[in-house]
């Protein structure tokens, strides 16, 4: 949209807006001293990654699309991924977890950078959203999710199987990246 246009608030762009709020309630729940903290802080985070499901399919099925939501979208989500894998680290710092969590923000970050420049190349229908990104966004939530509620749950280790899939979560992460990378590089070598 052009500078005097105004932003255009639909149903979904108020969901990631709503999603983008819950990120210092994150916070703050993650952190208070309370018994219940991490059941909480597990459940903001799930409403934030459901409500991402929501928007994304209410946009589809009325066709409520902005170009402020498409900008605002890809942001929560990687707000969220990236606050949350950071409380994660910082309440249970090893190695692993931090490893794993600078490929997921390294990549993050990448492929915005990727993104950004492919669009300045007016090339930016290259790189898209596909199939193997979608799944790795699942096993990540999932991972995060479990990493947040890190207590045992009838008899089954929620932190170290959220440690797992976060290790999965990462090689995915790594494989749709190089997949954005091959889409991208006859442009990247063409102008480079």
């Amino acid at each position: 949209p052009d500078a005097g246009e105004a932003v255009k608030l639909t149903i979904p762009t108020m969901l990631t807006l709503f999603r983008i709020v819950l990120i210092p309630v994150l916070v703050v729940v993650f952190y208070w001293n309370n018994r219940w903290a991490n059941v909480l802080a597990c459940a903001v985070f799930v409403v934030g990654a459901l409500t991402d499901i929501l928007d994304g399919w209410i946009a589809r099925k009325y066709h409520m699309f902005s170009a402020f939501g498409a900008f605002l979208d890809p942001v929560a989500d990687k707000l969220a991924v990236t606050i949350a894998l950071f409380l994660i680290v910082q309440w249970h710092h090893t190695v692993p977890i931090a490893l794993l969590s600078a490929v997921i923000v390294g990549r993050e970050i990448t492929i915005s950078a990727l993104r950004e420049w492919m669009a300045q190349m007016g090339a930016h229908g290259l790189v898209k959203v596909a199939g193997l990104g979608k799944l790795k966004t699942i096993v990540q939530m999932t991972a995060i999710s479990l990493l947040i509620f890190r207590e045992p749950l009838l008899g089954l280790p929620m932190f170290l199987i959220g440690e797992w899939l976060l290790g999965v979560a990462a090689a995915l992460t790594l494989w749709a990246g190089a997949d954005y990378l091959r889409a991208a590089w006859p442009t990247m070598r063409k102008r480079g």
